[in-house]
């Protein structure tokens, strides 16, 4: 039994209107075809200065279009931006194939990959909102396929009851996922107080996030050469070179032009980059892109008010010869392999000097006098070495801050 998946002939369509680097677009278009199982077979673009309202590009271009859907076998054709549900159905009656938009691309792809319920029910929200505003043509539709006079009324019906149950289902979505909302904001909370420190792994999606997350934590997350690989956040603890542990959190990727409604679907597990002791910007730096990149993750961070949160640039895929991007000296810098687990000694150093201090290192004799401190040190540090002497307990540990100020009379040098 064969059960390779039949790959779908697509038609990328693109206008120009100057208003982004229109190559750069399609080429990430063509890889997010790619991951939802598409074989590009042609692309057609048209420089305009404003899209067409009711077919977004011009009579004579999509005439060209249908022609290259009929030559090409295409099955689908994606535009590289937001079409309206009028254009749609005008550019499907000119090329008689089917036509979705870069959203819903990206939202095919993120339904297929939505493991966790959470990451289902963020995926179904976003397609919800998706949906709601081009039902309105879509009813139209419906109501010129009665035929015409007296059939306008069941259309429009339909389309009024369509659009109840979708702001009803929208209302509901958004109730589950406050509550898990209000869950995972309670657990963050218990780590605060608990002192648990965290490092959320950001960046573009496909630069190795999850790869690495793997090397450091064996934590067996998807890590493919796919874009959107990993929709679900992961959470695994790894201990520091100087005893303490740090929680590292993957978060969804990135990407360029990422729809406004797919980062409000995504905002819960992006905030917990917002929420992070530290910030572990990862950089595929044998990208050609890779500095565009960065100002894409920077701008979803500024809007998420990730500024004074300690930053690190980690320029993973080095193996891949010499990297082309410009960190400024006085930004925190380390290279590394993620695939041949290469750098990673410097990475955890970095980590370490990075994260604020919680916990310091200390040698110390307590008198038995005060054994509830050495009860305190062991339930909220940890200990390296114990040893009891007529003097009191010698003990080496890990002493967390909240202990400093009392342990400093102890202290043997």
């Amino acid at each position: 039994m064969n059960s390779e998946v039949k790959k779908t002939n697509v038609i990328l369509a693109a206008v120009d209107t100057g208003e982004y680097d229109i190559e750069s677009s399609l080429a990430e278009l063509e890889e997010l075809t790619k991951t939802a199982d598409g074989v590009v077979v042609g692309v057609i673009t048209q420089k305009r200065p404003a899209f067409d309202p009711g077919t977004c590009m011009g009579a004579g271009r999509l005439s060209e279009l249908a022609d290259a859907c009929s030559e090409l076998n295409a099955e689908l054709i994606v535009f590289d931006h937001e079409l309206s549900a009028t254009q749609i159905r005008n550019i499907e009656k000119i090329t008689d194939v089917r036509v979705i938009d870069r959203t819903m691309l990206i939202l095919d792809i993120f339904a297929g990959r939505a493991r966790s319920r959470e990451g289902k029910l963020q995926v179904e929200l976003a397609l919800q909102k998706y949906r709601l505003p081009r039902l309105t043509g879509m009813g139209v539709e419906l109501s010129r396929l009665g035929g015409g006079i007296g059939t306008r009324g069941p259309g429009e019906t339909k389309l009024e009851t369509d659009k109840r149950h979708i702001k009803r289902r929208i209302n509901a979505l958004e109730e589950e996922l406050k509550l898990l909302e209000e869950r995972r904001n309670r657990l963050r909370t218990r780590r605060k107080k608990d002192n648990v420190l965290t490092a959320a792994i950001v960046g573009y999606t496909n630069v190795g996030k999850s790869t690495l997350l793997n090397a450091l934590t064996e934590a067996g997350v998807l890590a493919e050469n796919k874009l959107f690989a990993t929709l679900d956040t992961t959470s695994r603890s790894i201990e520091l070179p100087d005893g303490r542990n740090v929680m590292l959190i993957d978060t969804v990727g990135l990407i360029r032009r990422l729809p406004h409604s797919l980062v409000e679907a995504f905002k819960s597990t992006l905030e917990e980059a917002a929420s992070a002791d530290l910030i572990m910007e990862i950089i595929d730096s044998s990208s050609s892109e890779a500095q565009e990149q960065i100002k894409v993750t920077h701008d979803l961070l500024t809007e998420l008010g990730c500024e004074d949160i300690p930053h690190i640039y980690v320029l993973n895929k080095c193996d891949k010869g010499e990297s082309a991007i410009y960190i400024p000296s006085d930004l925190k810098s380390v290279k590394i392999s993620a695939l041949n687990k290469t750098g990673f000694d410097d990475l955890l150093k970095l980590i370490t000097e990075s994260l604020p201090e919680t916990a310091k290192q200390m040698k110390l004799l307590i008198p038995y006098s005060q054994t509830a401190l050495t009860g305190r040190i062991r339930e909220n540090g940890k200990v390296i070495s114990e040893e009891f002497t007529a003097e009191g307990t010698l003990i080496e540990a890990l002493v967390d801050i909240k202990l400093w100020k009392t342990c400093e009379e102890y202290i043997i040098k």
